[in-house]
């Protein structure tokens, strides 16, 4: 059954006194919305089980920021960033839906995230117009003036408010983003950023509160480990009162605490949320793809800011049963009509199915970033076989997706491979292939650089690599050997070495799904105990 916008409101309002967090409304004080999302990866559309999409979306923020403003509250709507990349009716239109969309949906502001690099910085200035709001980042520095390259921070005025806001971006995005797209680009500290935009923004516009928008990840008690450090490290790294709150991105996660400041392991979509807090600074994070609205509610009375209450709500989210986990959200039938034209595009492009497999191809994140997958070695194989190589590599972060057993279709194979990567090779001498092998075969777990490889096999010592054999012989030192790698880790992407300059370095005009989409056509039914 699907639910009234008032039982919509009902339901909300409910919650919303459920969850208080500080004091009851307090006289002459002011009132803040601050409603969020982040890492929409191309999720403009419903998903295969009705959860979800921009549409539902709508009719939610529609009620949010409606209940807000009865009550007087100044009302904002911020995303953490990384728009593109994901669902390949998405990709194939440079998510035109999105952006477009998320101007619909009133978005204020949103951080640049490390995927508004997956293009040409082109399509991101083409982007930037088509959403109509600002995209920022004060830490994307351009080399030749050494300015913000993109639009540093904004300044909104709701309701007798003056609401600061800077943009922020992970200095990750100089070794997992494509080199050729932030070339002359500058990925500064956030904490040096901050120290310096924070007190500036405090002399010209004395705000009455300030946000960082973020695409950096929050990562419990500072533990970032190979990943640059987030969101808990800029809170624990600036004075107090520097930021208000943080809204963020990048580690796609509900951002839920116990009372002790720990993560709360056992939040479920519908439970209650209590925000992370350091040094002053609340974070907040709302998942991604549109799963939740974060709702945050604070009260502003003079110098002192107080958290009223705060929800993610879920938009259509289903248990492992297929059940609602909380009253279905109709699907703004205004926006359901804008998007549609896009969805059938998208559709248009990616009809038809192209082979079989017999069982699941592995690409989850938790596998191909830690161990081998199946799935890259079909991959590999696909790649070796299009430039006639000897063994293959990539690095784990660039599979993106996974393929259930059954029909597989183009769709399938660009949610997988949605880079548009081009296949390159290259051929080592043996003392060469050695001296790369000790560098990328290093590269650790739990990172998008973690190597997946086949038709070679190696030990790691910590006196260098030993036991190469390339399919099943050992290492020759006299021989030659074909290596085949895509053009993003070829030139340097996820810190692999750069092989574009040497001189037996080739690139070819075939793209990784191309060539995926070829190899299966070929030798459909593929057989996953054969990999």
């Amino acid at each position: 059954m699907r639910f009234s916008i008032f039982a919509l409101s009902s339901l909300l309002l409910s919650l919303s006194a459920c969850q208080q967090t500080g004091d009851i409304a307090t006289k002459d004080a002011s009132y803040l919305t601050i409603l969020h999302t982040n890492d929409n990866h191309g999720r403009f559309w419903r998903n295969s089980k009705g959860e979800y999409g921009m549409a539902a979306r709508k009719t939610l923020l529609d009620s949010l920021r409606n209940e807000a403003e009865k009550q007087g509250h100044a009302v904002v709507l911020l995303s953490g960033g990384d728009i593109n990349t994901g669902v390949p009716e998405s990709d194939l239109q440079f998510a035109e839906p999105d952006f477009r969309g998320m101007k619909k949906l009133g978005y204020d502001a949103m951080a640049i995230g490390n995927h508004e690099f997956d293009n040409p910085r082109e399509v991101l200035d083409k982007q930037i117009t088509w959403a109509e709001f600002p995209l920022l980042s004060a830490n994307i520095i351009d080399q030749n003036s050494n300015q913000p390259a993109y639009q540093p921070y904004t300044i909104l005025d709701k309701k007798g408010l003056k609401i600061a806001i800077l943009g922020l971006t992970t200095v990750d995005t100089a070794k997992i983003a494509n080199p050729k797209y932030i070339d002359g680009l500058t990925f500064e500290n956030p904490v040096t950023t901050t120290l310096r935009w924070g007190p500036e923004l405090e002399k010209r516009y004395n705000p009455d509160f300030t946000i960082a928008v973020t695409h950096m990840g929050h990562y419990h008690n500072a533990k970032h480990g190979i990943n640059a450090p987030g969101d808990v490290t800029l809170a624990r790294s600036i004075p107090q009162g520097t930021l208000d709150m943080i809204v963020g991105g990048h580690s796609q996660e509900p951002i839920c605490v116990l009372a002790s400041g720990s993560e709360d392991t056992n939040f479920k979509p519908g439970k209650a949320c209590h925000p992370d807090k350091q040094n002053g600074t609340w974070i907040m994070q709302a998942h991604e793809w549109g799963k939740y609205v974060g709702k945050a509610v604070f009260e502003i009375a003079g110098d002192k800011k107080s958290l009223i209450s705060y929800e993610l709500i879920p938009v259509n989210l289903k248990d492992e049963q297929g059940k609602l986990v909380s009253q279905a959200i109709a699907e703004d039938e205004e926006m359901l009509s804008f998007l549609a034209p896009y969805q059938q595009k998208g559709l248009a492009q990616i009809a038809g199915e192209i082979g079989y497999v017999d069982g699941f191809l592995d690409g989850e994140r938790s596998t191909v970033r830690f161990k081998q997958s199946n799935l890259a070695k079909l991959i590999i194989n696909a790649q070796m076989q299009a430039v006639d190589a000897d063994f293959g590599v990539i690095s784990g972060g660039g599979i993106r997706g996974s393929i259930e057993a059954g029909s597989i279709s183009y769709k399938d194979i660009l949610t997988v491979h949605p880079f548009k990567n081009r296949i390159t090779y290259i051929d080592w001498t043996a003392q060469e292939l050695l001296e790369y092998l000790n560098i990328v075969a290093r590269f650790p777990e739990d990172s998008g650089a973690y190597m997946q490889y086949h038709h070679i096999s190696f030990t790691v010592t910590d006196s260098g690599i030993e036991n190469i054999k390339i399919a099943g012989k050992p290492l020759d030192m006299n021989k030659t050997y074909r290596m085949s790698i895509n053009s993003y880790n070829a030139s340097g992407g996820d810190t692999y070495p750069s092989l574009t300059s040497k001189a037996n370095f080739t690139a070819t005009d075939q793209t990784d799904a191309q060539v995926l989409k070829a190899y299966i056509e070929a030798n459909t039914p593929i057989k996953v105990s054969s990999l």
